[in-house]
């Protein structure tokens, strides 16, 4: 039996972060039912580079039940009354403000189905000045301050994959999770209204940065692969062009370093070079010193030697070395056109070879309308 077996999830959904979560609750066995707008769930037409369909939509959506619902009809509104009145949990991830006008507001839910977990998912939150400013994840990126710390001296970066909307829909997960369980506990399985915002979320991952600025009164700034606050700890070229990072901890790591990867014991304790704190204010010598002893031999040979000295070390990979990288597990779900192999989370056991299918638009539509009438 799976975990959750037997939940029930309906989620009014599109683009990442509510998917994400009802994604997750699939894969623990739960019944996802996908509510999609006539046209479909926009991020079904991202790109078309996983034999035809988009890479977000299989990622996120395998294993759900899709249906569409033309909600500005009111016999359509009616159905998805009648699918969240079945449900455990609902998710939507509307614009703001159109849950309530679609007659779906937490409090009117609430009043109705009061043993229902309702999981909200927006750009700001449910109050505040920005609470109706629509927003996408890039948006967030900017607005939460990531950019300023992300990317190099010359500019700030987007992060490459959709992290605002990956981290609100693992805290919408986390949070529905907790209710579940808080749920059971209650003899009166009372429900309850969780809010999630893809601004909160981030702004929760920022902690660090924002606390050492605030109290600290330093910004991080921008370094690109290098550390804001230790030295050395960056990414340095090999001499067949492979890059390595390597990140100190501490000063026996420093040590270690200096004596058998560097061959420079005495660099150790020189003036500038002896603690984290003086390296960093020296960091361009110290990653000079690196970079030219990396420089000698290839990636593989200074691998071998870091691993005598107990250095943490990283392989700069590319999306090839991705692809065939030893420490993959792979999760096959069934595309539209055939299996397609996901990276596979880590976490809680699931079967791992089981094939679970990513749905077609409204493929479940005519077997919901019969079961729900």
């Amino acid at each position: 039996m799976h975990d959750l077996e037997g939940i029930t999830v309906v989620s009014v959904e599109q683009a990442v972060a509510a998917p994400y979560a009802s994604g997750r609750m699939a894969q623990a066995g739960a019944r996802a039912i996908k509510i999609e707008r006539p046209e479909g769930d926009f991020a079904r037409r991202y790109d078309t580079l996983v034999n035809g369909e988009s890479a977000y939509f299989v990622w996120l959506n395998h294993g759900k039940e899709s249906i569409c619902l033309d909600l500005k009809q009111a016999s359509e509104k009616a159905l998805l009354r009648k699918l969240i009145a079945s449900a455990d949990v609902f998710i939507q991830n509307l614009a703001p403000g159109a849950a309530a006008l679609l007659g779906c507001g937490s409090e009117m839910l609430q009043a109705s189905f009061p043993s229902l977990i309702i999981c909200n998912i927006s750009g700001f939150g449910e109050t505040g000045a920005y609470a109706h400013q629509k927003a996408y994840d890039l948006l967030i990126q900017a607005e939460s301050g990531l950019c300023s710390i992300n990317g190099t001296e010359d500019g700030p970066a987007r992060v490459g994959v959709s992290v605002c909307d990956i981290a609100a829909g693992m805290t919408a997960y986390q949070s529905i999770l907790q209710a579940l369980f808080a749920r059971e506990r209650d003899r009166q399985r009372k429900g309850r209204v969780i809010n999630v915002s893809l601004y909160h979320a981030l702004a929760d991952w920022m902690n660090v940065p924002y606390l050492q600025y605030r109290y600290g009164h330093k910004n991080p700034g921008r370094h690109g692969l290098k550390h804001p606050t230790i030295a050395p700890y960056g990414a340095y070229p090999c001499a067949d062009g492979k890059f390595l990072l390597i990140s100190i901890q501490n000063e026996r790591e420093w040590k270690n370093l200096c004596t058998i990867v560097l061959n420079n014991p005495k660099l150790a304790t020189s003036d500038g070079f002896a603690d984290n704190s003086s390296r960093v204010s020296n960091r361009e010598a110290v990653d000079s010193i690196v970079a030219n002893e990396f420089a000698k031999q290839s990636r593989d040979d200074n691998i071998i030697q870091l691993e005598k000295a107990g250095i943490a070390y990283g392989r700069l990979s590319d999306l090839d070395d991705l692809i065939n990288h030893p420490q993959n597990r792979f999760l096959t779900v069934n595309g539209e056109h055939g299996p397609v192999e996901l990276l596979a989370p880590d976490g809680n056991e699931f079967d791992m070879d089981a094939l679970n299918d990513v749905p077609t638009l409204d493929q479940h539509g005519s077997l919901i309308r019969a079961e729900f009438g």
